[in-house]
């Protein structure tokens, strides 16, 4: 079977989250990994352009397939566009990566692309490579960004840096163990605990 049986083609996409807005769904995420699956900010760029309400996002993009500005640019461009209807969600980029024969990014990497692509998608200033940088032409735009983890130290990463969690298990107890530590993590570092 071929890779495009297996996936959704933007146009589906699009129409399963049309169907998802009208049966009260919040947000509709997808995958970023660009090998394996299609374009996620142009299929977004559609979602916003035939929906009112829901929220959409990648689970999850990551630092190292894309640079961090770009993907400020893009986050900054369709809240100003759509009106705050994005979110962030990032993680190491173990699918994206891997399928280029690459290692995942690592948490450090992970907790500065979170801090330059949320400053610069809260239309606020920030240093990046030496050089101090915002966007002149994003005036409304507004972004949380989701942390995706699952080991000690990642969750502990989601909690300090995180406006909110990715977690995809199904495991009640093992669930259960890891929003713990992430809600410990942004206690011990005086941050709000993400709340989704």
């Amino acid at each position: 079977m071929s890779s495009c049986r297996r996936t959704p083609p933007a146009w589906r996409t699009v129409g399963l989250a049309k169907q998802a807005e009208e049966h009260g769904f919040d947000y509709v995420w997808t995958f970023d990994s660009h090998l394996l699956w299609q374009e996620p900010y142009v299929i977004y760029s559609a979602i916003l352009a035939e929906t009112n309400r829901v929220v959409v996002g990648p689970m999850v993009t990551n630092p190292a397939t894309r640079d961090w500005t770009v993907t400020a640019s893009v986050f900054a461009t369709l809240n100003e566009m759509y009106g705050n209807r994005t979110v962030c969600g990032i993680g190491r980029g173990d699918s994206a990566v891997r399928v280029l024969n690459g290692r995942p990014t690592t948490l450090r990497e992970v907790r500065e692309a979170t801090h330059v692509i949320r400053e610069l998608a809260n239309c606020r200033p920030v240093e990046h490579n030496g050089s101090k940088l915002q966007f002149p032409w994003a005036r409304t735009s507004s972004l949380e960004v989701w942390v995706a983890a699952y080991g000690p130290l990642a969750l502990k990463t989601a909690g300090e840096v995180g406006d909110g969690f990715i977690l995809q298990l199904a495991d009640v107890d093992v669930a259960r163990w890891m929003i713990g530590k992430v809600r410990e993590a942004a206690a011990a570092a005086g941050a709000r605990p993400p709340t989704r």
